[in-house]
């Protein structure tokens, strides 16, 4: 398997896919003719994000020399075909979404156990990069969750990856949730004892061959110490 963990796979306010750190010539190199194409709503019962990505990437990869041959969208309603579907792929996007929402509906369909044996190509997106983790941290996203003493930050992930990823870095090391700042009351603290990667938009962990390089601008988030760890144009192995 090879895995693209994004932050954003498309340029700013544009579905054309971002070229940054090489990351169309990667996608090039893994799928290297037309392909099938299956998309994992990140919110089953509500999957019109999901839809809107499904209606540009055909385009955007077009655009690169990679037509899709068939494209299909998992959703609550066709969930039982989810092993056909799987198996039939060849490249699988993981979209952006919240993020235990998203973890929710791959436990249902017992996705970690389907990519066991699948050789193909995965390319996560914010919330679905996260959700490959081994262990997913979640921070407070949406409103009441930051106060909320029962909220879960930490679960079971699809274990693509061991690296725990906090996307949009450009804009999230700002985030407000509850009157709290993200970063000062939940990474830092969390960061105890753990490695976060804060990765900006076209910055991304590629994975294969059971090797993971990360490109591009990302930060590191350890022990409640930020540190940025490389720039736009780098390449390092982690």
């Amino acid at each position: 398997m090879t895995y693209f963990l994004t932050s954003s796979s498309c340029l700013p306010d544009s579905p054309a896919l971002n070229p940054a750190n090489g990351f169309v010539d990667e996608l090039r190199r893994a799928l290297p003719g037309p392909c099938c194409a299956l998309f994992i709503a990140s919110d089953p019962d509500n999957p019109a994000h999901t839809y809107r990505f499904y209606n540009d990437m055909p385009d955007s990869f077009a655009a690169i020399g990679i037509p899709f041959t068939q494209a299909d969208v998992l959703i609550r309603e066709n969930q039982g075909r989810c092993g056909e579907l799987v198996s039939g792929a060849d490249v699988i996007f993981l979209c952006g979404g919240h993020v235990p929402t998203q973890n929710r509906f791959f436990q249902d369909i017992s996705l970690r156990k389907r990519l066991q044996n699948w050789d193909g190509v995965v390319v996560g997106v914010s919330a679905g990069s996260m959700n490959c983790e081994e262990l997913v941290y979640a921070p407070p996203e949406l409103e009441g969750e930051a106060v909320d003493p029962n909220y879960v930050r930490f679960f079971p992930g699809l274990g693509l990856t061991k690296h725990m990823i906090f996307p949009h870095f450009q804009e999230t090391r700002y985030e407000v949730v509850d009157g709290l700042p993200t970063l000062e009351s939940s990474l830092l603290p969390d960061s105890a004892g753990r490695r976060f990667y804060a990765l900006v938009d076209g910055s991304f962990i590629l994975g294969r061959d059971g090797r993971e390089e990360l490109r591009g601008e990302a930060y590191l988030i350890a022990d409640g110490v930020l540190t940025q760890i490389s720039r736009e144009g780098d390449a390092i192995r982690l």
